[in-house]
């Protein structure tokens, strides 16, 4: 791997848990009572607007201008344009977290799964559903309705993105543990799985990093096993892929995660 270049120190505790976007979370609970899935005809209208005529467009104007951002091998999706699937990527950042994925596997809709607390923005709720934004539940009551969501967008053969490190470290050049939980959905919906890798190369006259997107798979579930062994062969799969691919194109950082407890810090 080639040497990285840094130039700021940020220490963490959590791997797992750490956030550093800057966002702070609301507490937006989701219950057994949202509505998940839309028959309203006009809803649904308004939907296909705001995705392809608002969100798409801005998400292409972003990555191109403000990131020069470059996606690698979209061509292995191409055999999977009519169906379903799940891509799971890395999650360095804000703004882009919420538009590559829709880049990534364009022009197929893609729904991506979010924490709650990202439905608080004000006056930006309705805008993110329809933008596709699917929420986690905050109950266990909420559980079904979420899969029946999940499983409805697969038949209507949408991309659903994850991203199974849960919280936002910017411009983090390492792939972080994350668990097996998030695997389980295409495992039990007998879905392919493929993988996003946001990668950070040296810009030429500026310090900011330029994003290159790198896209691994497909990934399937061994039918052999089943269970939690299954969701845990498959995040491995997925895992070993973006850390593959992190370790050997992410070769630029502005921003160097080291753990506390092994700092002077």
């Amino acid at each position: 791997m080639p040497e990285l270049e840094m130039s700021k120190t940020v220490y963490y505790r959590d791997e797992l848990n750490d956030e550093f976007s800057g966002f702070a979370p609301k507490g937006f609970y989701i219950g057994a009572d949202y509505h998940y899935i839309h028959r309203n005809p006009f809803y649904r209208f308004f939907s296909f607007l705001a995705y392809r005529l608002v969100m798409t467009p801005i998400a292409f104007l972003y990555s191109k201008f403000a990131e020069r951002q470059k996606i690698a091998n979209r061509k292995i999706l191409r055999p999977y344009r009519k169906r379903g699937y799940f891509i799971y990527g890395n999650h360095t950042q804000l703004m882009g977290g919420g538009f590559t994925p829709s880049l990534v596997c364009f022009p197929k809709r893609t729904d991506i799964i979010v924490n709650p607390d990202n439905l608080a923005v004000k006056g930006c709720k309705t805008l993110f559903e329809m933008s596709g934004a699917v929420p986690l539940p905050s109950a266990l009551s909420g559980v079904p309705p979420f899969l029946d969501c999940l499983q409805e967008r697969c038949r209507e053969g949408h991309a659903i993105c994850v991203y199974p490190e849960a919280h936002i470290w910017p411009y983090c050049t390492k792939i972080r543990h994350f668990k097996a939980a998030s695997f389980r959905y295409p495992c039990k919906m007998g879905t392919p799985v493929f993988a996003f890798t946001d990668c950070y190369k040296r810009r030429r006259h500026s310090k900011k990093p330029r994003i290159v997107t790198y896209v691994d798979g497909p990934f399937f579930p061994n039918e052999a096993l089943s269970g939690s062994s299954q969701a845990d062969d498959l995040r491995n799969q997925v895992y070993d892929a973006m850390r593959a691919r992190s370790e050997k194109e992410s070769v630029y950082s502005v921003i160097d995660y080291v753990k506390k407890e092994d700092s002077k810090a």
